[in-house]
């Protein structure tokens, strides 16, 4: 996959040598495209074929969604970039046992669900037509790209309980960063990317606004920020800015556990379950340290 990802960076900017516009418009297709479509892990089957599988329409793309439980105390549980529901398996035995009612889905372009591309409105709006079905959230746990999905939501409107913020970048242009980063772009092309971005989707200030950071006094609700030493997607300082934005937030670090692992690693399922049943007040900020093995 890396080499894939370098080889990718060279070709693009060759081209944006011989041909600016074919490469700017490549970069930016490929930026809103997640990288392929993840597979359910072994270790996620049995919880996924235990969901109740159902849908929701986005503009006439069928986006897939999951449940599990009786339906009180839902909570929703919102995926990150090239990732998909199920990545959430290790959590909802743990949550079922605590009385909650998972739910979660595929965006589109991403596991079961159609389409090809999405971005961080839709993710808005499909949280929205799943409040309208199942009522407002006990809880939302949200990982990597979906937490900044998460907080915008929550500043619109969106009702929930408690807010855990796992592996999330705490500055939305992080994305780009990080895009721009692996495939190892021109600036010129990172440039044409930001601008382009803020013409498509039309928030002038989207660098800002859909930032986890923006307007902290907004949200009111307790927040858990959780993150690995060993993230090597979005850095553990981002979950220190999130944290230090939320007075009364409070902060779970692990180590070794990266950027995915630490999704439903039995290290960060106790405390999450914890937090979301209101065992850990918000008033008195806690860190709790892990060591596992890579």
């Amino acid at each position: 996959m890396k080499a894939a990802i370098f080889l990718t960076g060279r070709l693009l900017n060759a081209a944006a040598v011989v041909a600016p516009p074919l490469a700017r418009r490549a970069a930016y297709t490929l930026f809103f495209h997640p990288t392929g479509r993840a597979p359910v892990h072994p270790r996620e089957q049995d919880a996924h074929a235990a969901a109740t599988v159902g849908r929701v329409d986005l503009d006439g793309v069928p986006v897939i969604t999951y449940t599990w439980g009786d339906g009180s105390r839902p909570v929703l549980l919102v995926h990150g970039w090239s990732s998909r529901g199920s990545r959430f398996a290790g959590m909802i035995a743990d949550l079922l046992d605590r009385g909650f009612s998972p739910v979660t889905f595929d965006a589109p372009g991403h596991g079961d669900s159609g389409g090809a591309t999405t971005n961080l409105l839709q993710y808005e709006r499909i949280m929205r037509l799943l409040q309208e079905r199942h009522g407002d959230f006990a809880a939302i746990v949200a990982h990597s790209f979906g937490v900044p999905c998460a907080f915008h939501a929550l500043r619109g409107g969106l009702r929930a309980g408690r807010l855990v913020a796992v592996a999330g970048p705490a500055e939305f242009e992080h994305l780009v960063t990080e895009f721009s980063r692996q495939l190892r772009l021109r600036p010129a092309l990172a440039a044409h990317l930001r601008d382009h971005s803020v013409r498509d989707l039309g928030v002038a200030d989207l660098w800002q606004r859909f930032s986890s950071v923006f307007a902290p006094e907004a949200l009111t609700i307790p927040l858990l920020v959780v993150h690995d030493t060993d993230d090597d997607v979005v850095g553990v300082d981002h979950a220190r800015r999130i944290h230090a934005a939320y007075p009364g937030s409070q902060l779970l670090i692990t180590s070794g556990l990266g950027h995915r692992r630490v999704l439903g690693d039995p290290q960060i399922v106790g405390p999450v379950g914890a937090f979301l049943d209101g065992h850990h007040q918000p008033q008195s900020p806690w860190t709790a340290n892990s060591a596992a093995g890579g």
